[in-house]
């Protein structure tokens, strides 16, 4: 995989006007949070949290609702390093600081020592309910509840041990789908149970987490590895697939025990599924 300096990475996200300053980056691409939000900026995180507890308290997973209880998210901007002390003792994971989007090979390294990446700045009142770039709250209210559960926080590990060996074989597209399918708009039915959500795509989403869980027009597809690996998804709109695991288990022992270079051998260079027909 092709490195970027550091320099070079904050120009390229400067050019294309991405909001978080990568000028401060550290070599590892992380930064300060620097807690100096505004009075305004902490109405919009409560009003985000307030409207979206309402929804996730009824759709989503248990273990993500018992996440958020653990780690105290909801009355004002988490500062991360209390966070981190919370959540270091439930599973050994911790937040770093980062201005937005990072180069893969460094949230890779993140991931694989129980790093997780967050960004340090939240949306406006303007863009409560859609924003192009993640933000604090997709990253933190989204993403870190559900690190709570040893066995999810196992597979995020296991994840940024073995991308970068997917990558190298040309399974690129193929490795990020199973991030966009799992850690962004995954749901579970645990058996007797009613389908909830945990994807960090949903989980920060208004509308699409009512859509996933709730509209019979959603289509939800039992959990396969390789199928996930060689669905397309969307990034402007609702998904056409939701993949549905029984467990976290389920997730981490076809990850652990799946053939991923025999996948990316058979299927690279193929189109990818259409993720209206899986």
């Amino acid at each position: 995989m092709m490195t970027i300096s550091v320099a070079d990475y904050a120009a390229e996200c400067a050019a294309q006007g991405l909001r978080g300053d990568y000028s401060v980056c550290r070599t590892d691409f992380t930064v300060a949070q620097g807690y100096d939000y505004s009075a305004e900026e902490q109405a919009v995180w409560r009003t985000l949290c307030d409207r979206q507890t309402k929804l996730t308290r009824k759709l989503a997973h248990r273990s993500y609702l018992d996440g958020v209880a653990a780690l105290g998210l909801l009355d004002r901007i988490p500062d991360f390093d209390e966070v981190s002390e919370k959540l270091a003792r439930l599973t050994g994971w911790e937040i770093v600081a980062v201005p937005g989007l990072i180069p893969a090979g460094p949230f890779f390294d993140h991931l694989a020592n129980r790093r997780f990446p967050v960004t340090n700045w939240l949306r406006t009142r303007k863009e409560l309910d859609y924003i192009v770039e993640p933000d604090m709250f997709h990253d933190f209210f989204g993403h870190v509840p559900i690190l709570t559960q040893p066995v999810f926080a196992d597979f995020m590990q296991m994840y940024g041990e073995k991308a970068e060996s997917v990558i190298a074989l040309g399974g690129d597209e193929m490795i990020t789908r199973l991030y966009w399918y799992s850690a962004e708009y995954g749901l579970i039915q645990e058996p007797g149970q009613p389908v909830k959500a945990f994807g960090a795509g949903l989980m920060s989403s208004f509308t699409e987490l009512q859509f996933a869980v709730e509209s019979k027009d959603a289509h939800h597809v039992p959990f396969d590895l390789a199928t996930v690996m060689r669905t397309g998804y969307e990034i402007d709109k609702f998904q056409r697939a939701y993949f549905v695991l029984p467990s976290f288990d389920a997730l981490r022992d076809a990850f652990a025990k799946g053939d991923l270079a025999g996948i990316v051998a058979r299927f690279k260079g193929q189109p990818a599924l259409d993720p209206a027909t899986v």
